[in-house]
């Protein structure tokens, strides 16, 4: 019998989806939907912010001078590498032009609605089985009457870089100069010769004031973290959180008080998946979502995954690997536990990280508890683990952040082995 799979985005998660269940024709018969009018997700840059020509918000949060966090050793799919006359520090458009041969090597192109919108999945319940009633509409100038079809099983891949959180800080209706998420954040020269304050030293927020600092006068970096040890540009200052703002001031929390023209937001993103019902039963809070089963499976509801909520990642690997997962599960390889089990299982991961010191909203977070999550799923799957080479370069390329994040993107790495990688400036494998 044929099971019939919805995807939800056509970014990197959703065509790792597509790939997997699209190559076991005789297993999945997949369709999914992408509101953008060409794949990537997140990867596609464009200069508008707001809403696109649709009048839905602008999904990306890309900006002109992105280059990636981690070498593109860590950033391909296990079986896809990048080209390799690339640097391992890739821009945006490199990634896209990535996942678009990746599309082109699979032929996933024809099993994808662009320009379509899902507005609301619904699950139909019967005494054995669940199915998944799923709305949507494609997108066009025309009145077009929304298509509702059933679906034995959603993925969920719609990305969670699209909604900003912005803190509430005493005073900040009233200040008279630019204030911006870094969502909408496109290139340096908006803020030349400003005084920036940018709120936030996660690795977006780190790489967004070294960028703003090619242009700005002054930035001033804000967080709550011990200070970074990391070599920054000389204009780029590192303070303590905001206390309060005022018209033309920013009050530090060290009572410090400063003039600054512009506030740029680097405070992260919510999970939002407006497309689901009610009765789904899925709720956030705090950035936590429950119930889900290793961060992805629903445990009321087994047929309905969210892949690539788990942060602080190595994400196409990360997506590799939970994919897998789901197809398995799917498929009838392997068995999943009881919903009480998977319950209790995922109470235990989110108590063992508060008893780690972590807060409530690093529910997802992963970092160096990646590894382990890898091998886990890999191993109940029966596929292959990531070679410890991985890790290793993953731990040496964070410490080069902690550093040095200036110079972090001059390094260029080769994986020799399943234990060793050489770099290019001194040609020895670690």
């Amino acid at each position: 019998m044929t099971i019939r799979v919805a995807v939800i985005g056509a970014g990197a998660a959703g065509l790792c989806a597509l790939r997997h269940l699209t190559t076991r024709q005789y297993k999945f018969r997949a369709v999914c939907f992408e509101q953008n009018s060409r794949l990537g997700g997140t990867w596609i840059y464009t200069d508008k912010t707001g809403v696109d020509d649709h009048g839905l918000p602008i999904h990306s949060s890309m900006y002109k001078n992105l280059t990636t966090n981690l070498p593109k050793e860590l950033m391909a799919f296990p079986d896809f590498p990048f080209r390799g006359d690339l640097p391992s520090y890739v821009r945006h458009g490199d990634v896209l032009e990535y996942l678009e041969s990746y599309a082109d090597q699979f032929d996933l192109f024809k099993y994808i609605k662009f320009s379509t919108t899902v507005i609301w999945v619904e699950p139909l319940t019967s005494p054995d089985k669940v199915t998944w009633q799923v709305t949507y509409k494609a997108l066009s100038d025309s009145v077009v009457t929304p298509v509702t079809e059933n679906f034995d099983a959603v993925m969920v891949c719609n990305g969670h870089f699209a909604v900003p959180i912005l803190p509430a800080i005493p005073g900040l209706d009233l200040f008279q100069g630019k204030a911006i998420h870094s969502h909408n954040y496109r290139y340096p020269a908006e803020f030349e010769g400003k005084l920036v304050v940018c709120l936030g030293a996660g690795a977006s927020g780190i790489s967004i004031s070294v960028d703003v600092s090619t242009t700005a006068k002054q930035v001033y970096m804000c967080h709550r973290k011990p200070s970074l040890p990391t070599c920054l540009p000389d204009n780029v200052e590192q303070k303590p959180g905001v206390k309060n703002v005022t018209e033309h001031t920013v009050v530090f929390e060290n009572g410090e008080e400063v003039t600054v023209d512009a506030l740029l937001f680097c405070t992260g993103y919510r999970f939002s998946f407006p497309f689901l019902s009610p009765e789904c039963h899925l709720t956030t809070e705090n950035e936590r979502i429950v119930p889900l089963y290793k961060h992805l499976i629903h445990t009321e509801y087994p047929s309905l995954s969210l892949i690539g909520i788990t942060k602080i990642i190595c994400p196409f690997l990360n997506f590799h690997h939970q994919v897998l997962f789901v197809i398995a599960t799917l498929d009838g390889t392997i068995t999943l536990p009881s919903r009480k089990n998977m319950d209790e299982d995922t109470a235990k991961d989110f108590s063992n990280r508060l008893k780690g010191g972590m807060p409530e909203r690093y529910a997802h977070t992963m970092g160096p508890l990646q590894w382990r999550y890898y091998d886990e799923i890999a191993d109940l799957v029966g596929s292959k683990r990531i070679p410890p080479v991985f890790k290793e370069l993953y731990e040496t390329v964070m410490q080069m952040r902690n550093k040095d994040f200036v110079n972090l993107k001059s390094f260029n790495y080769k994986i020799s082995g399943p234990n060793t990688y050489v770099t290019s400036n001194d040609n020895l494998a670690t």
